[in-house]
């Protein structure tokens, strides 16, 4: 995997536990998941965020791969 996709993958988790422990332990937890937003808004503009940092620390390979989308046969029957 790379930087990318670990970057939304905790991101996710991180809301959708902070949303669990909002509900179920106290609303202050709602706090963490604006700040997880907050942090997702400004890493959008200023291409910066500490996640990023750790992971790249740790050896996580930065770049999506380029994968081919699917291709459509062409047909050479020419339209009437």
């Amino acid at each position: 995997m790379t930087i990318e996709r670990y970057i939304r993958l905790i991101a996710g988790f991180f809301v959708v536990s902070s949303l669990a422990l909002g509900y179920w332990v106290s609303p202050y937890w709602h706090i963490f998941t604006a700040l997880v937003g907050l942090n997702l808004i400004q890493f959008s503009f200023t291409n910066w965020c500490p996640m990023v940092a750790i992971l790249r620390k740790l050896g996580v390979k930065s770049g999506e791969p380029c994968e081919p989308g699917p291709t459509l046969p062409l047909s050479s029957h020419s339209a009437p």
